[in-house]
């Protein structure tokens, strides 16, 4: 993962590949944002002038190079957009500061330092540029040739160092340098420490999604969080298929029985001996989604490696919890199976009896994540935690709703989804409250079964919120998020978000643990 270090160097000594600065949209033209006024200085004050010479307007993200000038020790200067220029005595928002740090990092792949010399003026801003430089560092290269190479790459880079050669490398931008980080300022430490540890377990999030499902099955997805978990001190349980018959989960067995790799259900738990409230995080981990008898067509089913973004969010959340020490106990479920057409698939038409004592008539094996997670969150219920959270790529009723960069939100607690969507916007992650409107509850009626996993067309998103309420206890705070938008990106990088895995919701719910710990929210 990219180093990160704070500075008090001036921009003009610090020895870079390039220097960072912020510009802005000002009345007139580009606007250099506070943090770069040595830079400015460098270039006799004329650096906007310069920028705008070169077509820079400081649009938010936009990304212009230029070559430094004299008294510069890097030899580039980028200049990244905030956007608008903020009113005189107000400082930029975190989330604007994180998108322009990751864009200049993903512009800067393949070099050793880059000095960030971008607005500063607390550690809450460190933390923020901290965050989106992290974010924009990233690169997945496991199977791509590169990154079965990586072991003599690094022999490689050592040797042509040692030789005084530059060294090549064609990965994520090696260092972050934060000019203005004050690194024996407690606030200014804690921030940068909380930022690295919170980000390489969004990266976590991201390698698990972008593996493909011929290397990640139910069982090496378990396997993976067993190992996380004896290294940072968690405890786990794992459910094979034998376990999972014996305990009665027909939703997660009845969508993994179609696949030669079998389901699991993964129980990862953080204590802490001061905790006070208890966080159940449950999460989809449909490791590859065929859509199961109900077929997706192609051109729907290349992408289907995602389908395990929710367990992998869960999961990384839970060890980001304890490397950040956090007073609270978080238990995450990962409900893991393939979904796979096959003589032993199950039918639409069946009837499955769910870990609950419901059952459920399959109208559509392709509705199979509100299966898996029924039987989960019902499981989880029994530890009677103080609230539960769970995160699905769920439907895509709810990327039509809120297209492909916003998650939904529901709840049966209209307090908790409300503080559940502020939380999401303090951690950068764009969200919106849905309802679950009662009437809609009748779609899912079934003549055979207490319940169908299929209601109603119109409002899909909300039907499958209404079918998961139905396997929560009473007295439980309930949020679901469905990240089907957001979890992936078909299209190209933006800001801090690469193309493919972007780790959506990891960061709300270490944030919703951390707001836990600190008793924020009753």
């Amino acid at each position: 993962m990219t180093a990160l270090t704070l500075s008090t160097s001036s921009a003009a000594t610090l020895r870079a590949d390039a220097l960072v600065v912020g510009v802005a949209k000002g009345a007139k033209g580009p606007v250099i944002a506070p943090g770069a006024e040595a830079v400015d200085k460098a270039f006799d004050g004329n650096l906007a002038t310069v920028l705008e010479t070169l077509g820079a307007t400081g649009a938010e993200g936009e990304v212009t190079k230029l070559p430094a000038a004299a008294g510069l020790k890097a030899p580039v200067v980028l200049a990244v957009g905030l956007g608008e220029a903020p009113a005189k005595g107000d400082g930029f928002a975190p989330e604007t500061l994180r998108r322009a740090a990751g864009a200049a990092a993903r512009a800067l792949a393949g070099s050793k330092k880059g000095a960030f010399a971008l607005p500063v003026e607390d550690a809450a801003d460190a933390a923020a540029v901290a965050e989106g430089a992290l974010l924009g560092a990233y690169a997945y290269d496991k199977t791509n040739g590169n990154g079965a190479k990586n072991g003599k790459a690094a022999k490689g880079a050592a040797k042509d160092a040692k030789d005084g050669k530059d060294a090549k490398n064609d990965g994520p931008l090696a260092e972050v340098a934060l000019l203005g980080g004050k690194p024996r300022d407690k606030e200014y430490k804690s921030a940068a420490e909380r930022a690295t540890a919170l980000i390489a377990e969004v990266n976590r999030a991201r390698d698990l999604i972008n593996t493909p499902s011929n290397l990640l099955d139910p069982a090496s997805f378990a396997a993976a969080a067993v190992t996380a978990a004896k290294e940072h001190g968690l405890k786990t349980e794992v459910l094979d298929e034998k376990a999972l018959a014996k305990g009665g989960y027909g939703g997660i067995l009845g969508v993994g029985q179609g696949s030669d790799a079998p389901p699991r259900l993964v129980r990862i738990a953080y204590t802490h001996p001061k905790a006070e409230k208890t966080l159940a995080l449950v999460g989809k981990g449909i490791t590859y989604d065929s859509g199961g008898i109900s077929l997706k067509p192609a051109g729907h089913n290349e992408t289907m490696k995602c389908d395990m973004s929710g367990a992998a969010a869960v999961f990384a959340a839970v060890v980001a919890a304890a490397k950040l020490g956090l007073r609270v106990n978080i238990t995450g479920w990962l409900a893991l199976a393939e979904n796979m057409p096959s003589g032993s698939a199950t039918r639409p038409g069946d009837v499955l009896s769910m870990y609950s004592g419901k059952t459920v008539e399959v109208l559509n094996t392709d509705a199979e994540g509100r299966l898996v997670l029924a039987d989960a969150l019902a499981r989880a219920c029994e530890e009677k935690p103080d609230a539960i959270v769970d995160v699905a790529t769920l439907t895509g009723a709810m990327v039509l709703a809120l297209g492909n960069r916003t998650f939904g939100i529901m709840s049966n607690d209209d307090a908790f989804r409300t503080a559940l969507h502020e939380i999401a916007e303090e951690a950068g992650e764009a969200s919106w409250p849905m309802p679950l409107p009662a009437d809609l509850r009748k779609g899912i009626e079934s003549p055979v079964a207490d319940l169908a996993n299929m209601g109603e067309r119109m409002g899909g998103g909300l039907v499958a919120g209404i079918f998961l309420k139905e396997f929560v206890e009473d007295g439980i705070a309930w949020g679901h998020l469905d990240i089907a938008g957001p979890a992936f990106n078909e299209s190209g990088p933006f800001g801090y978000t690469p193309k493919g895995g972007t780790g959506s919701a990891v960061r709300t719910l270490v944030r919703l643990a951390e707001r836990t710990a600190d008793g924020d929210l009753g």
